[in-house]
């Protein structure tokens, strides 16, 4: 039987998902998810694609519902929690009125929730105060994500849900969005953001949950998810070396050679690097580095961990 119900929530829980199950026909798009997030955690949820991020995300917020499980929100039901203002979400579906403007858009938004004040600030809070007189329909791909996000942010929401919230931005747009978001997260408040950029996960998460197939992979910090994957990264120029001499030295399990310059991924780097040297002593420009969050995402995720 499906519940939404907040008896059943962990106690002071921002979120607490319990046992989620969402199917399409044979797909399990979310196959028993459980999840916890203690208010003023900054959360990075991961995943390639068809993972279930934007299923889970669809089901805490209320817009689609759980075959079976359990989701509370600060111990509220979903859309209890959305209609109280608890929560602000920006979504990747495209829900701006092309012939209204900016500034309008703001202030309708702001209305509903009853903090009509609140647009002027909310525009100035996500960077979009200059283009309030434009036409949604008008703006870049880069401006409608910030319009959306100062949509999320009009109800001061304690939890705030982000589903690809920097698709579409270029690079500068992108570093004020992250700042913005430094702001609002420097108040105690929670987030939730689902993402395909690993960098930013991992410079301005807290936590990481990476999916896989619907489940739960890996939880915890950055540093604890990168510890899930053994071994390190040996990078270095090798002039004259070929991809099967490399790839037949000890303790290799993975390699890319480009323009004589390799990198190797090892289980014993200090064995592969001895085994190296001994056979291209011109080797040089020589690191060794712990797994990234990247290689761990793609260790964790690959095919043959189904």
């Amino acid at each position: 039987m499906t519940k939404t119900i907040a008896a059943q929530a962990v106690a002071g829980a921002a979120l607490s998902l319990s046992g989620l199950h969402k199917r399409y026909g044979e797909i399990r798009a979310v196959d028993g998810v459980d999840l916890t997030i203690a208010p003023g955690e900054v959360v990075a949820l991961l995943g390639p694609n068809g993972a279930g991020k934007s299923t889970t995300v669809d089901i805490m917020l209320g817009l689609s519902r759980p075959d079976s499980g359990e989701v509370a929100i600060f111990g509220k039901a979903p859309r209890e929690a959305v209609l109280s203002g608890s929560v602000g979400a920006m979504l990747q579906k495209d829900n701006l009125r092309a012939d209204v403007t900016v500034g309008e858009t703001l202030a309708i938004v702001a209305a509903l929730h009853g903090r009509p004040e609140r647009a002027a600030e909310t525009m100035r809070q996500a960077g979009i105060d200059g283009i309030a007189g434009q036409k949604c329909g008008k703006l870049s791909g880069g401006q409608k994500q910030r319009v959306r996000f100062a949509i999320a942010l009009v109800s001061e929401p304690d939890f705030l849900v982000l589903d690809e919230p920097t698709v579409a931005m270029d690079v500068e747009i992108r570093r004020q969005f992250w700042q913005s978001m430094r702001e609002y997260t420097s108040r105690g408040r929670t987030v939730l953001f689902a993402t395909h950029y690993l960098a930013e996960a991992e410079e301005f998460a807290d936590r990481v949950v990476m999916l896989r197939a619907g489940r739960v992979i890996a939880d915890g910090t950055v540093a604890q998810v990168r510890s899930a994957v053994s071994g390190r990264t040996l990078r270095a120029v090798v002039p004259g070396a070929s991809a099967d001499q490399l790839a037949g030295l000890p303790s290799v399990t993975g390699l890319e050679l480009r323009d004589g310059r390799a990198v190797l991924s090892c289980a014993d780097s200090d064995r592969t690097l001895r085994a190296l040297l001994a056979a291209f002593p011109a080797a040089h420009d020589i690191e060794i580095a712990a797994v990234n969050l990247e290689d761990a995402f793609l260790a964790l995720t690959s095919e043959e961990n189904l």
